[in-house]
């Protein structure tokens, strides 16, 4: 079932969307080198009480995970792409990093993600990014009303392709609210003018996943959470919580 929100609603939802913005822009400035993933975690634990708001990814246990997610924070290293669990790895000059985070606050969720180099950033990885923040802004842009979200996976996969980079098969976006997955399940690459129609007040969580190497193909680490690159090449994951409106697309994870 699709719930459209109202625009209380949406204000709620952006008071949600701050948390996780304010927690997001904290991590990237805390993460050096020689800082732990489970220290960034921790920097999210802290902005999280301070905001009185909870974890929709702590105990989180989808039917495919053997285990509940047990922190706050998906922290994906180098060929990691996404659902990373923090570990006491510390961070090395040239990481490429991806943060997943979310948030509830007054019952309404937000999620949202970053990716950033640590120290000295490899110029591949610097273009990776810019390709995968191209592929968010193009996904935003086309979620508008009267569109589909096929057209808004086709916008990503666009420019994913175009820069001959791969998208880990079967994952995406996904509608959020009073839950953090929601329908419509949102692909990364699709079909214009197919899918579910967007309507004002229908919320989705907009994620690219890009990887370098070209690969659609993923394996996932012992630990049943974490997937990682078939190729070993590097992968990046952006992410924001975006509300459809008659008068455009509206980010709600922004800090």
């Amino acid at each position: 079932m699709v719930e459209l929100k109202s625009d209380a609603a949406l204000a709620a939802m952006r008071e949600a969307g701050r948390v996780v913005g304010t927690a997001l822009a904290e991590m990237e400035r805390a993460a050096g080198v020689g800082v732990s993933l489970l220290e960034l975690d921790e920097v999210a634990r802290e902005v999280l009480r301070g905001a009185g708001a909870s974890s929709p990814f702590l105990g989180y246990r989808p039917a495919f995970a053997p285990v509940p997610f047990p922190a706050v924070i998906c922290a994906s290293v180098n060929d990691a792409v996404v659902h990373g669990i923090p570990t006491r790895y510390r961070l090395r000059d040239g990481d490429l990093v991806s943060i997943d985070f979310g948030a509830v606050l007054d019952g309404w969720a937000g999620d949202a993600a970053v990716t950033f180099t640590v120290g000295t950033a490899r110029p591949e990885d610097t273009e990776l990014i810019a390709t995968t923040r191209q592929a968010l802004e193009a996904g935003i842009a086309a979620a508008v009303v009267g569109n589909r979200t096929g057209d808004i996976a086709h916008a990503i996969g666009t420019v994913a392709r175009r820069a001959r980079c791969g998208l880990p098969e079967g994952f995406g976006g996904h509608g959020i609210g009073r839950r953090m997955h929601e329908d419509p399940h949102l692909p990364n690459e699709g079909r214009p003018g197919r899918g579910f129609p967007l309507k004002p007040g229908l919320v989705l969580a907009i994620e690219p996943m890009l990887i370098a190497g070209g690969t659609d193909h993923h394996t996932t680490d012992p630990d049943g959470w974490t997937l990682r690159t078939a190729d070993g090449s590097r992968a990046t994951h952006l992410e924001h919580t975006v509300a459809i409106t008659e008068d455009g697309p509206r980010i709600l994870t922004l800090p």
